[in-house]
């Protein structure tokens, strides 16, 4: 149960991360140049990244200048943590 309740707090930090980084992008052109800030901003750019970044190239750019990719990245963390989860489970 230690191992499911790790992978689920695994998961749930990327869905908070990735909520961070899109409020960001909304929000924080001010607290992105904020030097007090830098260290935190290029954590969480460091790890959403790997997971946006391809997602972002398979996906076709909206014209209105919209990034669907955060979108598709909680869909597709939601399939593999179930899919993660269940195997543990099946284990047990």
């Amino acid at each position: 149960m230690l191992l499911i309740r790790t992978v689920d707090a695994f998961f749930n930090i990327l869905y908070f991360l990735i909520l961070i980084r899109v409020l960001l992008s909304w929000f924080g052109r001010g607290i992105q140049y904020n030097s007090s800030f830098r260290g935190a901003i290029n954590f969480i750019y460091g790890v959403t990244e790997p997971i946006l970044r391809p997602i972002r190239q398979v996906l076709p750019t909206s014209n209105m200048g919209i990034d669907f990719s955060p979108i598709v990245a909680f869909f597709l963390l939601r399939i593999a943590r179930s899919i993660i989860v269940s195997l543990f489970y099946g284990l047990i």
